[in-house]
């Protein structure tokens, strides 16, 4: 079902992206997104060894991309394969954002524009 940006408070749309861009605002987790856009999904034992990091270091930032909805995870077994959550970090790149900051007509609310539907 999706909601338009009139279902939902500002202040929760801009918590919302604050949030993933914040988990964007580094260069380890942008590495770590990188490494899932080339290779799809990925074991947490590779991640170690391909971004040269303790796994400790290494769950603390997907932990962030996690929370984020950045990425997405799934156990298999004893181990946890990370992939790109792909229509949220489009979310980041789309016009739903830059809807929040274009300029409208006054009689012209952000509810009423076609591209400000939330997912």
């Amino acid at each position: 079902m999706e909601h338009t940006l009139k279902d939902v408070s500002m202040e929760e749309v801009f918590q919302k992206y604050e949030k993933k861009y914040k988990a964007v605002a580094d260069q380890k987790r942008l590495q770590i997104l990188h490494e899932l856009t080339q290779n799809g999904s990925v074991c947490v034992c590779e991640l170690v060894e391909k971004m040269g990091m303790l796994q400790s270091k290494l769950s603390y930032h997907l932990k962030i991309l996690l929370e984020a909805e950045l990425i997405k995870k799934e156990t298999k077994g004893t181990w946890s394969y990370y992939s790109l959550n792909h229509s949220e970090v489009n979310h980041l790149l789309s016009e739903e954002l830059c809807c929040l900051f274009r300029t409208r007509p006054a009689n012209e609310k952000a509810s009423d524009s076609s591209c400000c539907r939330m997912p």
